[in-house]
């Protein structure tokens, strides 16, 4: 064959191959690659190897089954890769490396210990550099195929732990109950209080996806950092247990106790004493920290100025440390507020209060809202004299979580 002729041939192979391949698997590569040569005959090997890159032994591989297909008498192979074909596990090469990275790995676990659901803090890029210094040649996507074989995958931290626990929080949260149920027999009214954490108000990213126009998401800024002029927004909600609705009083300053009974009092005035026309008492569930916590002086005072406002005598009860989780506001009414303006950017105080007002479900919560302009200053002391002048009384059981607050007269 002329070397003229020669680089025509490869020229058209080429050409033919370049069309074709997008079709191709590997048993139809093969069998294509060696019906060129047979065409081509003498050098075809040669040629439709430098065109394609696959081995003459691949080659005469496709002659083969080019042959047995045309021998009626031989039972075709659907297969496109003969069994046993291609490279082995690695883990089965060196069943050794699977111990060698699993040692690689901090083996942590959650919850059960014989959860299987385990994790990596070292990369697979850095596991594989690991084990090439130990001698074994693996890449970084090797290294994800052997991770799963250990039944390892990617995962983020859990927030379970609640830190330390009172010995007493399951008697607690028993006696609450207890208390609630009594108040709830008599038609006593029983809330839920509690802070939302502040929220930036402005053009900001909020968790949550939002339904938009395919490939035009709503642009915020890039950064959290809080707009000087229109600040954070304090959110203190109180839920009524019975009626399945709640009040939620919107700040534009600090989360203080002031603002605590303020939002309380807003309530009241606002949605409970209509409600509760000739209520006596009322039994208020809190966390036991933040603005609303059974150590601060200023709760306890401003609960004794609403008391004397309003002639209720306010029962107070707080969760133990570490259980504010199961204070019924969160999963009643703050949960379904967090759906309602998910991926939405909270850009004013209007938008606060209209996602929260229009927050509903179909077992019929309902919400409403207040805004309150005033400042409350963080840092406010109440001395021994005035907390002395506080009319309260501690219950039996944990005095410092349940006591009652009395009118002065």
């Amino acid at each position: 064959m002329r070397k003229e002729d020669r680089a025509h041939i490869k020229q058209q192979v080429e050409q033919r191959y370049r069309a074709i391949l997008p079709c191709l698997n590997e048993k139809s590569k093969r069998i294509w690659a060696a019906s060129e040569s047979l065409t081509i005959g003498w050098g075809g090997d040669s040629i439709v190897n430098e065109v394609t890159g696959l081995s003459r032994v691949t080659i005469q591989h496709g002659k083969r089954d080019i042959k047995n297909f045309c021998d009626q008498t031989t039972k075709h192979n659907e297969r496109i890769r003969e069994c046993g074909g291609g490279r082995h596990k690695l883990s089965k090469e060196h069943p050794e490396i699977l111990e060698v990275l699993d040692s690689l790995i901090d083996p942590f676990s959650r919850g059960d210990p014989e959860s299987p659901l385990r994790w990596t803090c070292k990369s697979v890029r850095n596991l594989s550099n690991e084990l090439i210094s130990k001698g074994y040649q693996v890449s970084p996507r090797t290294v994800c195929s052997l991770l799963d074989e250990l039944n390892y995958s990617l995962q983020s931290n859990r927030k379970k732990l609640e830190g330390k626990q009172h010995p007493d929080r399951d008697d607690q949260c028993i006696y609450i109950n207890d208390l609630v149920k009594k108040y709830l027999g008599l038609n006593l009214p029983v809330v839920s209080v509690d802070a939302k954490k502040r929220e930036n108000i402005g053009n900001f990213a909020n968790k949550g996806l939002e339904w938009e126009k395919k490939k035009h998401p709503k642009e915020v800024n890039t950064y959290d950092f809080p707009d000087k002029d229109k600040g954070k927004a304090s959110i203190y909600g109180i839920y009524d247990v019975r009626q399945d609705n709640g009040w939620i009083n919107v700040g534009i300053s600090k989360n203080t106790a002031e603002f605590a009974v303020e939002s309380i009092r807003r309530w009241w005035w606002g949605m409970g004493i209509q409600r509760y026309p000739n209520a006596e008492k009322i039994l208020i569930t809190a966390d036991g920290g933040g603005s609303n916590g059974y150590r601060i002086r200023l709760w306890k005072s401003q609960i004794q100025r609403l008391a004397n406002e309003t002639g209720l005598k306010i029962q107070i009860c707080h969760f133990s440390p570490s259980t504010s989780k199961w204070n019924k506001i969160e999963h009643s009414m703050f949960s379904f507020v967090s759906k309602n303006w998910r991926g939405r950017p909270l850009e004013s105080i209007a938008t606060i209060v209209n996602c929260i007002a229009n927050t509903k479900t179909t077992k019929g919560l309902k919400i409403k809202t207040s805004i309150d302009k005033h400042h409350y200053e963080g840092g406010i002391k109440v001395s021994d004299k005035e907390m002395e002048k506080i009319n309260m009384k501690k219950n039996n059981f944990h005095g410092e979580w349940n006591y009652q607050i009395l009118p002065v007269q």
